[in-house]
């Protein structure tokens, strides 16, 4: 069930990548390089956050294994993996917003 939506997401990113236009070879803005720098930091801070949920999320399932809570971790490791399919398609869904 689970690798059936995570096929399904990867599917709709493909598409809304393969839409997205190319704007061509258009000049910068100045302080585009500055602005450029900080979405790659913050992209950066955005996915290592990412792991640490999934991280935190497999955590939490190995203990309330232990405890005997079954099942209870699902919503929280659903809630990891709808962040990160966000934060790795924020991109090609900005592009197909705007485009």
């Amino acid at each position: 069930m689970f690798s059936t939506l995570i096929t399904a997401a990867g599917d709709v990113v493909h598409a809304v990548a393969v839409a997205i236009p190319n704007p061509g070879q258009g000049e910068a803005p100045p302080g585009a390089a500055q602005l450029e720098k900080m979405l790659r930091w913050v992209a950066w801070v955005v996915f290592g956050l990412c792991v640490a949920g999934v991280l935190i999320a497999a955590g939490r399932m190995a203990v309330m294994h232990r405890n005997g809570e079954g099942g209870a971790h699902a919503s929280g490791l659903a809630w990891v993996a709808a962040a990160c399919i966000l934060a790795g398609s924020a991109s090609a869904l900005v592009g197909a917003l705007i485009g």
